[in-house]
């Protein structure tokens, strides 16, 4: 079965991919300088403010002494980490021996940031209208992303949608759909992980999709990285004056009110705009539990599955891989089928992902449970998915006839020695070899 796997996921992801000279560009903004290190692993953080008031270079044996020796595979990927990122300068000094330095550039935006703060370039609005409140502000949230995800499912489940323009959803279906011609859009492989994926993972892919896009069109990635943090470091619920962007900041911001990034507001004289948690959220690690949202399902020994949602994108990420029984206003029931599973497979939905989905969205009831998913249906799933991948297709070539027993036993050397023999009959001189070797054995046998 084919695994796709949807790459830059995350800010760290996105910043590491980015050219030698872009990166350095970005730590002289302090708020990237501090969304770095809040987004590093544990052990990459507590390496980068012990060396944050070190100016000399330390020695790899000097550092290797800061952790047990259990720990010292952690220890390899952070130091990896680091110098991808062009954190740490790694140079060989006159005794060969590596030494690591933190980036000057960073390192003296990061000791400012934390002694005396940033200022951001705006500052929030004083505004006599009522500003829509927290609860009001995330439901607009959700609603804008789910309508954007209902879309990748099913054009007719997201009437939402009809505010989003045309050219921006070619921008995020790139990869996630596939169309021919006179046929409906279809989701690609990557298009059903995607649909498995957490929120956060979810909202970087779809950063990611634009960045390429406005990059495609000459705008600068790193000033574009650079703005999408110092949003996520605005107040959610605030209002923030339009005036104070520039012309590509303002086109920005309404691309991002498609998705819900932001809320846009218009009064008599001035307009604004309203940064939501998902925007907030663009800076946070993958990793932080406390951005994850409430679980909904519920999965039972007899393979029973029942969802406490409301939300119709809920029911349709369901449906690719279980069978809706019948829906009521705030419960979904169904079950988990060999059929559907088998459908998710071939998509290139794996069984992991969907364990990996149940678990996530666990409701808060069983979530607390070990396991939160039955272990006699995670064994089921993956044994399902095993059948599938019981027989493997290899292109290959029958040769028989041949005209002696020395011509048949020559090809067989032959294919041998190229590692292209698959099967061999020697009563009745067949031969099956790899449709690779195809030329060759060709070639060797109008020889003989």
């Amino acid at each position: 079965m084919p695994e796709v796997r949807i790459i830059a996921k995350n800010f760290m992801d996105m910043v590491a991919s980015l050219p030698a000279t872009k990166l350095d560009n970005l730590y002289h903004n302090a708020f990237i300088c501090e969304a770095i290190l809040r987004s590093l692993p544990p052990l990459a953080k507590k390496y980068v403010l012990q060396m944050l008031y070190i100016i000399e270079p330390i020695v790899t044996t000097s550092m290797e002494a800061w952790v047990a020796a259990e720990g010292m595979s952690k220890h390899r990927v952070a130091i990896d980490k680091l110098v991808q990122l062009r954190l740490f300068t790694e140079t060989v000094d006159r005794k060969r021996e590596t030494t690591y330095r933190l980036n000057p550039t960073f390192q003296k935006n990061l000791q400012n940031h934390i002694l005396h703060g940033g200022v951001l370039p705006r500052e929030p609005m004083k505004i006599n209208v009522r500003l829509p409140s927290s609860a009001d502000l995330d439901a607009y949230a959700s609603g804008q992303w789910e309508s954007f995800l209902l879309h990748l499912i099913s054009s007719t489940e997201a009437e939402a949608t009809r505010n989003i323009s045309s050219s921006m959803m070619k921008i995020f279906q790139r990869g996630l759909l596939s169309q021919r011609d006179r046929e409906a859009p279809m989701l690609t492989e990557s298009g059903f992980q995607f649909l498995l994926m957490d929120t956060n993972a979810q909202l970087w892919y779809v950063i990611r999709e634009y960045i390429t896009h406005c990059e495609e069109r000459g705008v600068d990635t790193s000033d574009l990285i650079s703005f999408l943090l110092e949003l996520s470091f605005h107040v959610s619920g605030e209002a923030y004056n339009m005036n104070t962007l520039s012309h590509s900041q303002g086109s920005i911001v309404k691309d991002l009110a498609d998705l819900g990034l932001v809320k846009l507001q218009q009064g008599m004289k001035e307009s604004w705009f309203i940064p939501t948690k998902l925007a907030i959220n663009l800076s946070i690690s993958l990793s932080d539990a406390s951005s994850r949202k409430q679980g909904y399902v519920v999965v039972e020994t007899n393979f029973r599955l029942y969802a406490y949602t409301t939300s119709k994108l809920h029911c349709e990420i369901l449906r690719l891989f279980a069978r809706i029984e019948y829906q009521l206003p705030n419960l979904i029931v169904g079950a988990i089928t060999k059929e559907n599973l088998y459908k998710a497979f071939q998509n290139g939905i794996t069984s992991d992902q969907i364990i990996c989905f149940l678990q996530q969205n666990a409701h808060p009831r069983v979530a607390e449970k070990v396991p939160s998913v039955p272990e006699n249906v995670t064994d089921q799933i993956r044994l399902w998915e095993s059948d599938l991948n019981r027989v493997e297709m290899t292109p290959s070539h029958l040769y028989d006839e041949f005209p002696s027993r020395d011509a048949f036993e020559a090809a067989c050397d032959f294919a041998r020695e190229y590692g292209g023999l698959l099967w061999e009959d020697s009563v009745k001189m067949r031969v099956i070899v790899k449709a690779e070797t195809y030329d060759h054995m060709k070639r060797f046998l109008r020889q003989k």
